[in-house]
């Protein structure tokens, strides 16, 4: 079993940390859930990423109270989904995901996508930020945002977000967005780390995987560690839950590093185009 004391953290803006490697649970059947986020904690696992959309939010909660763990030594994530795009919404769903979760609080909740089509996302980050200050989450962010997003809410509010939770795999770098978040002084997240699979038959990740004597999803997990990228891996199996945690024993040489950097391509995106998503 890993140890959760030598999974790295990652600073957030308010003081708050966030630890490097989570556990998503996207696409897991809420039935499944509470035992997936189970077997996450037991191998060492202390953040879980969740959102409204997924309907899951209470397995989660049942997963994380199975646990017996004290409630700090959790760091929950959850969403507010593009239906909830309006100021009047926000407190409702905000409360309905708590309510779901069964806890009073959430460590981190994001605006799950921009949506710009519909133009509610600077109103909508305005009410996350009165959520934060009622002490009910402790950080706020978002997710699939764009710079010109990031923008617009930073100059609304004058708050700007800990995290932007995005796609982000070998395949897909992001090396443009990444440099703001760094100039911004966000914390940049990983949805779909191993890029739901597609990019781990490549001979580039196999070959530095038989040189550590690791599989090329350990491989790229050491990447954004590297990076200093937060990732969020999603498994319901027992073996790969424990193995995607495992990746704190070997050290990817700069050459190897930048390997992986150039499997970067430009039709290497999976997800929505955040810019033309709206739900």
């Amino acid at each position: 079993m890993t140890s959760t004391t030598t999974v790295p953290a990652v600073a957030l803006r308010g003081g708050t940390s966030i630890p490097q490697l989570g556990f998503g649970v996207f696409q897991v059947p809420d039935g499944e859930t509470a035992q997936a986020v189970s077997l996450a904690l037991d191998a060492g696992y202390r953040s879980i990423d969740t959102a409204a959309v997924y309907g899951n939010e209470a397995g989660v909660g049942a997963g994380i109270a199975a646990s017996g763990l004290p409630r700090d030594e959790v760091f929950v994530t959850s969403k507010l989904w593009i239906d909830a795009l309006s100021r009047e919404a926000v407190r409702p769903a905000f409360e309905q995901s708590l309510e779901r979760l069964g806890l009073d609080r959430l460590d981190l909740y994001l605006i799950h996508w921009p949506a710009p089509g519909l133009g509610r996302y600077v109103e909508a980050w305005d009410e996350l930020v009165a959520l934060r200050d009622a002490g009910l989450v402790r950080e706020i962010g978002v997710s699939n945002f764009q710079p010109a997003h990031l923008d617009a809410i930073i100059a609304a509010t004058g708050v700007t977000p800990a995290v932007n939770q995005v796609e982000l795999h070998p395949a897909f770098a992001q090396r443009a967005l990444r440099e703001r978040h760094r100039e911004l002084g966000i914390v940049t997240e990983a949805w779909s780390p191993l890029g739901q699979g597609t990019v781990l038959g490549d001979p580039v990740l196999g070959a530095i995987a038989d040189a550590h004597g690791v599989t090329p999803a350990q491989v790229v997990l050491r990447w954004h560690l590297q990076a200093g990228t937060v990732a969020i891996p999603k498994s319901v199996t027992p073996a790969r839950i424990a193995a995607n945690l495992d990746v704190l024993g070997f050290e990817l040489s700069a050459e190897q590093v930048e390997a992986i950097d150039g499997l970067d391509r430009a039709d290497g995106r999976i997800g929505p185009d955040p810019d033309a998503f709206n739900g």
